[in-house]
């Protein structure tokens, strides 16, 4: 459709306010944002929705534009409902480069524009999506009458007889038709979603078309526009936090208008990730609270009072939780220090939801904050029989991962790991912080085993870890200071090493010759470095007591 078309239709509410002589631009998609730098999202011919969320200041108004036309969109629409007007620096960076630029006035939902746009450029296409685009609101409506995406794939089979599946990255299933033959299998849905993370991190653009046992599929990636990602965020996280729509049908053999389709559809779909996104806001605001509270040392009460406000939020319908466990999840990049706590929540939500949930929202009971670059997941277990409590009872670090492993793996690619730690279940407030500590040492043993992907509980740390945890602060502190603070400032100041040659030394039980050879040293070279840690700490590493506490200390440092 023209841009023309638009300015016409009086229902939508638009004002030029320049461009005049580039309404016969042609629009091919519509995006809503309110990114600073929505390139990533943009293919070219769309026409963009903002309501200026990005504006700081006059300056910005520039930089956004600028992005926009090398991004070759068809025009800007901006909203008036957050500013009152369109602002002047906008209008004049808009018309130094030939942006059309439209006002949209505050009664009209960007909602409103969006349905025409796709309504409108798919039926001058084709008419066999019509059906979809007509029904856009029931995808937006919760409950028994609306059905969100599921819609839209039943939709795709009636009208144009394709069979189609929604997938989380982890391979997980999130919708598909409701007739029209068996359900996609869990080990199609782990498959197809490994394919496309791998595809996706090759940087080939798609659809990536994979043949499984005779059956060949289009993969679509569904990108959120509506949720900014973080400041200098990487690209391979983003392709881990894509969903995918997968179309039983070999779309090598498709026109340009049949793909044009398809990617509306991904458009539609792509409005339900963000509603679903946003939902998840509470849980993760509560998740938040909770743990500030517990790493701050706040009293148990103030936490047990937190934990019976989150309860029924996370615990829909089924009261309180007499337990809770937490689970610690990182993702790392090699060569890359940056936290990727955004991405490692996203994937820990992902992980956590339960696939045999009988509530409207599988993941209606996932609750992850995240602090620096690690995800923290609050996890509540339901009242289980006496008879069935004990140390396998709740969430087990190797099932955790059993059904994600491969996909993630493939998105992972070479560069990237994934390491997850899971505590026992704990009965009280009391026992949260405990379980924190308990959760990131399991964490670091994961992260000490090889592969991409990989995850520890509580069962598998030694017994002295376990009781770590429950040290307090203080005491740890002033411990670890006594004992390793004089060989860090050794070390500082000589540029020796102190602290690995002790390290070393404990880890070969005292052993002169094995540590010397680990260390590439003289055996003698290793008894002067030792007997510097013993002048400076007063200690004697030939005593068990000592070696305990140097022991400890390195494990608590």
């Amino acid at each position: 459709m023209r841009l023309r078309a638009l300015l016409d239709t009086d229902a939508l509410g638009l004002k030029l306010l320049g461009g005049e002589e580039e309404l016969d631009r042609t629009v091919r998609g519509v995006m809503t944002t309110d990114l600073r730098d929505p390139s990533r999202y943009l293919s070219g011919g769309e026409l963009v929705l903002t309501g200026l969320a990005w504006r700081r200041d006059a300056a910005d108004a520039e930089p956004f534009v600028r992005t926009l036309v090398q991004a070759q969109v068809a025009a800007l629409a901006a909203g008036e409902a957050e500013l009152g007007e369109v602002p002047e620096d906008l209008v004049l960076a808009c018309a130094r480069h030939r942006l059309p630029l439209f006002a949209v006035h505050e009664s009209v939902a960007f909602a409103t524009i969006t349905e025409h746009v796709v309504r409108q450029v798919s039926g001058e296409r084709a008419g066999d999506l019509a059906a979809v685009v007509d029904r856009h609101r029931r995808m937006m409506t919760a409950g028994p009458a609306g059905g969100g995406p599921d819609v839209v794939l039943d939709l795709l089979g009636s009208d144009l007889d394709l069979r189609a599946w929604l997938l989380s990255p982890a391979g997980r299933l999130i919708a598909g038709p409701k007739v029209g033959g068996p359900a996609l299998p869990p080990q199609t849905c782990r498959t197809l979603a490994a394919e496309q993370l791998a595809a996706a991190r090759t940087g080939r653009r798609g659809p990536h078309r994979v043949t499984l046992e005779g059956t060949t599929y289009s993969l679509f990636p569904i990108r959120s526009g509506g949720r900014a990602p973080q400041a200098g965020r990487d690209v391979r996280e983003t392709v881990l936090s894509d969903w995918l729509l997968a179309v039983e049908a070999d779309a090598g053999d498709w026109a340009e208008e049949r793909l044009d389709l398809l990617q509306g559809v991904t458009q539609l779909i792509a409005v339900e990730r963000d509603r679903r996104d946003a939902a998840r806001t509470v849980r993760r605001r509560l998740a938040q609270e909770v743990l500030e509270l517990v790493q701050s040392g706040a009293p148990p009460a103030e936490i047990a009072a937190r934990l019976r406000v989150a309860a029924p939020v996370l615990l829909p319908g089924l009261g309180s939780a007499p337990h809770w466990q937490v689970v610690v999840a990182r993702v790392e990049w090699d060569g890359r220090g940056e936290e990727s706590g955004p991405i490692a929540q996203s994937l820990l939500e992902e992980i956590l939801v339960d696939p045999h949930s009988t509530g409207p929202e599988p993941s209606d009971r996932i609750a992850v904050a995240h602090s620096g670059g690690e995800a923290i997941a609050l996890v509540p277990l339901p009242a289980v029989p006496a008879e069935q409590e004990g140390p396998g009872a709740g969430i087990l670090a190797d099932a955790l991962l059993r059904s994600v492993r491969d996909p993630l793996a493939a998105g992972l690619d070479d560069d990237g790991r994934l390491t997850l730690g899971v505590s026992a279940a704990v009965h009280s407030a009391e026992g949260l912080r405990g379980a924190l500590e308990e959760a990131r040492h399991a964490r670091r043993v994961a992260a000490a085993r090889p592969g991409r992907v990989c995850a520890a509980g509580h069962q598998e740390l030694a017994s002295h870890v376990l009781l770590l945890p429950f040290v307090p602060d203080d005491v740890r502190r002033a411990f670890t200071a006594r004992l390793l603070d004089p060989l860090r400032d050794y070390d500082r100041r000589h540029r020796a090493e102190l602290i690995p040659t002790l390290e070393a030394f404990l880890d070969c039980d005292g052993s002169w010759t094995r540590c010397a050879t680990r260390l590439h040293l003289h055996v003698n070279t290793l008894r002067y470095r030792v007997g510097r840690i013993e002048q400076l700490t007063g200690r004697d590493l030939s005593r068990l007591e000592d070696k305990l506490d140097f022991f400890l200390a390195l494990r608590m440092s």
